[in-house]
């Protein structure tokens, strides 16, 4: 299986990083434009450039600032120029397929997949790269082990819990979330059986501890059944594991400096989750 933690290297994409209005002796690799925003005024992802070759524009960037070749010799100015490639205009298309492997988070992250069979690019495996600001819309859904829950964790439940915040039932159930910048929960009120959204603090064998911003009632503390069922509707890369299935919509480079088959540099990548057995419990984990 390819290492993509070492394909991390074969993958440079700068921003801002070139001179603006250059004067003087030509530079290939310098922009007369400012640099793109992450995001369009329409909300378009923008992903500047691409040197299809790291080692050929670490070099030439390295030359340039000793000041060498900053004459017109074609036969370094059309190599060097060539090598750059301005992603956005590549056409963004639809892919789909299998995960084999997924590294880093939602801030230029990777996730390798074997492209299905009828894939019209006939490409055997892909790598969707995420946009290093954050800006891919990432989406992971479905069934999890329980196992994964860890400290820090925002979890959604539904529980009833007495003026003290304890549970009065066992909970079968919770759904990991990441809420929205700004984003107020509910205020948990006693002797209800409604949605509690809450912050994990502990998980102290079958007992889960979690913190409610919001509200009297400011900590929580619920039993969790034995059989209970976890699943994931939150842009978390660290929950996509090979035998999920994946959508992407981005911009396909298949051609020198590509990782595997090709690079699919990610707008939206929806993953859904395979079907986990129910494994006993949670695992402990301390306060945080």
């Amino acid at each position: 299986m390819m290492r993509l933690a070492f394909a991390c290297v074969m993958l440079l994409t700068l921003w801002g990083a070139m001179a603006h209005g250059q004067v003087g002796p030509y530079n290939p690799y310098a922009s007369a434009d400012e640099p793109l925003p992450p995001l369009a005024a329409d909300g378009t992802i923008q992903w500047g450039v691409f040197y299809k070759s790291a080692k050929l524009q670490r070099a030439y960037e390295r030359l340039w600032s000793l000041g060498a070749c900053r004459g017109s010799n074609r036969a370094i100015t059309v190599p060097v120029a060539e090598n750059k490639l301005v992603i956005d205009r590549l056409p963004e298309a639809d892919f789909s397929g299998v995960v084999q492997e997924a590294t880093g988070d939602l801030a230029g992250g990777m996730v390798a997949f074997a492209g299905d069979s009828s894939a019209a690019d006939g490409s055997d495996t892909l790598v969707a790269q995420l946009h290093p600001a954050g800006v891919s819309r990432l989406s992971v859904r479905g069934p999890v082990p329980a196992t994964v829950l860890t400290a820090g964790t925002v979890v959604r439940l539904r529980a009833r819990v007495d003026a003290s915040g304890r549970g009065t039932d066992p909970i079968k159930t919770f759904e990991i979330v990441v809420p929205p910048e700004g984003y107020q929960p509910d205020p948990v009120r006693p002797g209800l059986d409604e949605t509690i959204v809450g912050v994990v603090q502990a998980i102290r064998r079958d007992t889960l501890v979690l913190r409610v911003d919001a509200g009297e009632i400011r900590r929580v503390t619920v039993v969790v059944a034995d059989d209970v069922t976890a699943t994931v509707d939150a842009p978390r890369l660290d929950l996509v594991t090979a035998g999920d299935r994946i959508e992407v919509r981005g911009r396909l480079w298949a051609g020198e400096g590509a990782m595997a088959d090709g690079t699919v540099f990610a707008s939206d990548v929806i993953v859904t989750k395979a079907s986990v057995a129910i494994s006993p419990g949670v695992k402990t984990v301390g306060a945080r």
